[in-house]
């Protein structure tokens, strides 16, 4: 009897225990699954931070994360250089359209740089180097740069480290023969266009936004009368800008509008670009390149078609 007894005592002090054990460890895990999402949440911005720190301070070491070694990637990037194509693009649209703005959204995006002639034409001449010294010639006696010049200057330009994996053309080419000796001089390194952009904007839209344009002479800075108009601008009895009005929000100084961002300028200008950008989409388009962006909606928009219109398979 008495061993029965004990057995039974045995028995319940071990199930009390047990209880006793099972409602501390319900406590302790009701107390975790109180605090787990803090602790998740200070876990995820520690990391964050680490990993925002970790960017910033030393880019080498991110690199060196991921392949090893600065010499396994720069042999990585030696290769894509060497052995794929470059991505060659051309950027098409009309004054006004955005090209400005996307570009160089493009540029961040793809890590190619956005060449534009006029820029390429000035560092030539700058350098005095051969092809430089022919355009500072030609210029000096009035002349037009021709495109066998400038298809020089673009050959030394994309000779440069930042142009390996590509590069953007803004304004260039202008014309179907320039597009030709462009193609022509791909083609000696075994390279073509791989990707031509058209921002596209009605006429009478972009007459709003090329008129209604005031900038900032030194710094750069851009108003529009309707969309971004500066602090001082006061306006006549017709609705127009008065001009002594138009002041930068930062300086002070006055604003001036291009002499070509006029109504009478911006026909002229829109029926050369119609003109000479036709037949060059024209050659482009039987090789599959050709993507059209409906630049005429907001920012958001315009950049998502330019998204879709990089990804392989995106022209129309």
């Amino acid at each position: 009897l008495r061993t029965t007894s004990r057995r039974i005592l045995s028995t319940a002090s071990s199930q009390t225990r047990r209880a006793a054990s099972s409602q501390a460890f319900k406590q302790s895990e009701q107390e975790a699954r109180r605090f787990l999402p803090l602790m998740a949440a200070a876990t995820v911005g520690a990391f964050g931070l680490l990993a925002v720190n970790t960017i910033e301070e030393n880019e080498k070491s991110a690199v060196q994360c991921l392949f090893r070694s600065s010499t396994q990637a720069k042999e990585v990037e030696d290769k894509f250089s060497t052995y794929w194509p470059r991505n060659i693009m051309i950027l098409f649209g009309p004054p006004g359209a955005g090209k400005g703005t996307h570009g160089p959204k493009i540029e961040d995006l793809l890590g190619i740089p956005q060449l534009s002639t006029g820029d390429m034409l000035r560092a030539a001449v700058a350098a005095k180097s051969e092809v430089g010294l022919k355009a500072a010639a030609v210029m000096k006696a009035g002349g037009l740069v021709s495109d066998d010049i400038v298809i020089g200057i673009i050959r030394d330009r994309i000779k440069e480290p930042d142009c390996k994996f590509g590069f953007i053309l803004d304004g260039f080419p202008r014309t179907l023969v320039q597009a030709q000796e462009l193609d022509k001089m791909l083609a000696e390194e075994g390279a073509c266009v791989t990707k031509v952009v058209e921002l596209q904007v009605p006429d009478g839209v972009l007459e709003e936004r090329i008129c209604g344009r005031w900038i900032h002479k030194k710094s750069g800075r851009s108003y529009h009368v309707k969309y971004a108009p500066p602090k001082t601008m006061k306006k006549d009895g017709e609705g127009n800008p008065i001009p002594e009005s138009m002041k930068d929000d930062e300086t002070g100084e006055a604003l001036m509008q291009r002499p070509d961002d006029t109504a009478s300028a911006l026909v002229k200008r829109l029926a050369g670009y119609h003109g000479e950008t036709v037949p060059i989409l024209d050659h482009y388009k039987p090789n599959g390149v050709v993507a059209e962006v409906n630049a005429n909606q907001g920012m958001d928009g315009v950049w998502g078609e330019v998204l879709g219109s990089l990804k392989r398979g995106g022209g129309k």
